[in-house]
């Protein structure tokens, strides 16, 4: 009988994936092409599954069955348009189910008004209210959660360690030697708070270096953000400030540019998500790189896996996050 080894060598691909292929892992990303190849050597070298299968018959039953995922956003579309990090997810989600030819639907506002009443799976993107999740197990048990946990219910989920990165940049700014550090942030459910302001209040409360006076809210667009700025700085503030996002950074930096502060000399800016113009504003920010669209995609392999396995144990997976230091902070 041919080895996994030999099977690797003629598809030129290595040992580790072939072994993901061949026990039809989902969370695996490769190309369809590259799949079909592994499972035509392993055929042709009379390779056999435990269940004595052969390979030629063994492609996941995802790639055999049609199946219908419903994606289920807790916001307006025109949040996409002022934020890209949910543009991102969205993105990973679509790119994936195309990948293993899964319709999708796409549903703004967390609406169940859908053309196709049969859904083999949904995934939530943004919390939803009980009575949301009520309405929403009547009509698919498969359920993950993206951008979102929720610890009372039995739900897999793909999140951001925010309360690690509202951390993270404190110490940053403290190692800096910063004794002042604001908060400008936004809010996507008025009856919710946002986990990196409650952090960022507690834990530089703890530190010493915020106060309630230097917490600013609003919502995640660049407008907000310069609102917010210009009532700011019209204020005895703070000199370093953590931004819950690029697109409210992006009008937090027009707001400074017009009052003719200096960016890092007198007010150091870092933000989170590291959007593609992160790069490119002037001066460039310094920002947490969120991977949003890796979000999406694992959400649906996520919902495959726990579909074709039956798993109840629900799987929590946390995708890493790196700060960028760029030219809003002192080098």
């Amino acid at each position: 009988m041919a080895t996994l080894k030999e099977i690797a060598s003629e598809a030129e691909v290595s040992l580790a994936t072939v072994s993901r292929v061949l026990n039809e892992d989902p969370t695996l990303s490769v190309k369809e092409e590259t799949k079909r190849r592994i499972f035509e050597i392993a055929e042709k070298l009379e390779y056999k599954t435990s269940s004595t299968r052969k390979l030629a018959s063994a492609l996941p039953q995802v790639a055999k069955e049609q199946l219908h995922f419903l994606a289920l956003y807790n916001y307006k579309q025109e949040t996409e348009v002022n934020d890209p990090y949910y543009l991102a997810i969205r993105h990973g989600i679509e790119t994936q189910c195309d990948k293993f030819d899964i319709t999708l639907t796409n549903s703004y506002e967390s609406s169940l008004e859908i053309k196709n009443p049969k859904v083999d799976g949904i995934l939530l993107v943004g919390r939803q209210t009980k009575e949301q999740l009520k309405a929403i197990q009547k009509i698919s048990k498969n359920i993950v959660y993206i951008d979102y946990t929720d610890h009372d219910q039995n739900f897999d989920s793909v999140d951001i360690d925010l309360a690690r990165i509202s951390k993270e940049v404190i110490n940053y700014f403290m190692n800096q030697g910063y004794q002042r550090i604001g908060f400008i942030g936004g809010q996507d459910d008025e009856n919710c708070s946002d986990i990196r302001e409650e952090v960022f209040a507690e834990y530089g409360q703890l530190k010493g270096v915020v106060s309630e006076s230097d917490l600013y809210r609003g919502d995640f667009s660049s407008s907000s953000g310069y609102k917010l700025a210009k009532a700011m700085l019209e204020t005895d503030h703070a000199n370093a400030l953590f931004i819950a996002s690029d697109s409210i950074a992006i009008g937090v930096l027009r707001a400074i540019h017009e009052k003719g502060l200096r960016i890092p000399e007198d007010i150091a800016l870092i933000s989170v998500n590291d959007i593609p113009t992160a790069k490119f504003t002037f001066p460039s920010l310094s920002t947490v790189r969120i991977h949003s669209e890796l979000m999406g995609s694992q959400g649906v392999n996520l919902l495959l896996e726990r579909r074709r396995d039956e798993r109840v144990i629900p799987v929590r997976v946390y995708i890493p996050s790196k700060l960028r230091l760029r030219d809003t902070t002192k080098k």
